[in-house]
């Protein structure tokens, strides 16, 4: 059975304010560990009332600390964010300290607004454009000792030097970020929870275009979100919430995710109902017979080696106990 992994954004709610959303993520990253889940990511975004993860670096040691089995990685760094030799020294402390346990997933976008990202940047020499590349290469370079004779950081060293950084992974939402991995030969984690591209196209053009080089042979993580309840009406309760959460992100309202009751109320437009409706095709909603039925059609259109999911549920409960069914229908054995 195919490998499932989770990607937690330690969501925020009306009831939950963002420090018990961090000590909720430690809780079910425990949960995790224990059911046999492959691995645990915690993404980075910056001024948003929902989502309660900011510095993935730290949340990292810490699920690491708290867990014995499963990988733990960030889904992810946003490099454009952070001097790569920052990114560099952090992340190889994580692996000193949790070897073989870290994943290194990085992003190409800020994870958050124009003016928020600037704020970021700002005492890093801020450029127009997208300079991802240029800073993934830094990191490379730093991690090879790859600068000429002669260039001011040739003597500059990621420390502990004596620790490689973690294996790599770039996450993307389109067609480009398939194709650059695949370049790069790296693992390649497509965000089909949100992406408008076709999951499907973008993750068999990885396939087919990819290089040998960090991998010998392809890798692909599917990314999805996912409600599971005991009964298909009480996924549908529960996934209330993502539809208002949804019908307000497109409006450019991040507010604490809302609970079933205070999202069936909410007064929708013909508009919102449209949007949801479109958001639907990527969520995955249902008792665990028809998420497992759906998540195992997608895994076939897109070859996906891992799914990777999330959920914004409101409450903490159910999104254990939603991690909990698709353990058991997809047979996840506890570890040893």
């Amino acid at each position: 059975m195919i490998p499932l992994s989770i990607l937690d954004l330690s969501p925020v709610t009306t009831a939950t304010p963002g420090s018990v959303a961090l000590r909720n993520t430690l809780d079910l990253a425990q949960l995790a560990d224990r059911l046999g889940y492959k691995r645990y990511w915690v993404a980075e975004h910056h001024n948003l009332a929902n989502v309660g993860s900011s510095a993935p670096e730290i949340m990292i040691g810490q699920i690491a600390a708290v867990t014995s089995h499963m990988r733990v990685g960030s889904g992810g760094v946003m490099l454009p964010n952070h001097a790569p030799l920052m990114v560099a020294e952090r992340f190889k402390v994580l692996e000193a300290l949790f070897p073989g346990r870290i994943d290194l997933g990085l992003g190409r976008a800020p994870g958050t607004d124009q003016i928020t990202s600037y704020a970021l940047r700002v005492r890093q020499d801020p450029r127009p454009g997208d300079d991802f590349l240029e800073r993934f290469q830094e990191l490379l370079l730093l991690e090879k000792n790859g600068y000429p004779e002669g260039h001011p950081f040739r003597k500059v060293r990621a420390v502990p030097s004596d620790v490689p950084l973690p294996p790599i992974w770039l996450l993307g939402s389109s067609g480009y970020s398939a194709e650059l991995a695949a370049s790069l030969g790296l693992g390649f984690a497509f965000a089909h929870h949100f992406a408008d591209y076709d999951a499907a196209s973008a993750m068999l053009t990885y396939r087919d275009h990819f290089k040998p080089a960090a991998l010998p042979a392809p890798y692909a993580i599917l990314g999805t979100a996912v409600i599971a309840a005991d009964t298909d009406a009480q996924a549908e309760r529960i996934a209330a919430s993502a539809d208002l959460h949804y019908a307000r992100r497109a409006q450019g309202e991040y507010l604490p995710l809302a609970s079933p009751e205070e999202a069936a109320a909410y007064p929708y437009t013909p508009i919102d109902r449209e949007r949801i409706g479109r958001q639907r095709t990527r969520l995955v909603v249902g008792g665990i017979a028809r998420v497992k039925e759906r998540l195992l059609a997608l895994v076939e259109a897109t070859r996906a080696d891992e799914i990777m999911i999330t959920s914004m549920i409101y409450d903490h409960g159910a999104r254990r106990h939603s991690y909990e069914l698709l353990a058991e229908a997809f047979a996840m054995k506890p570890p040893a």
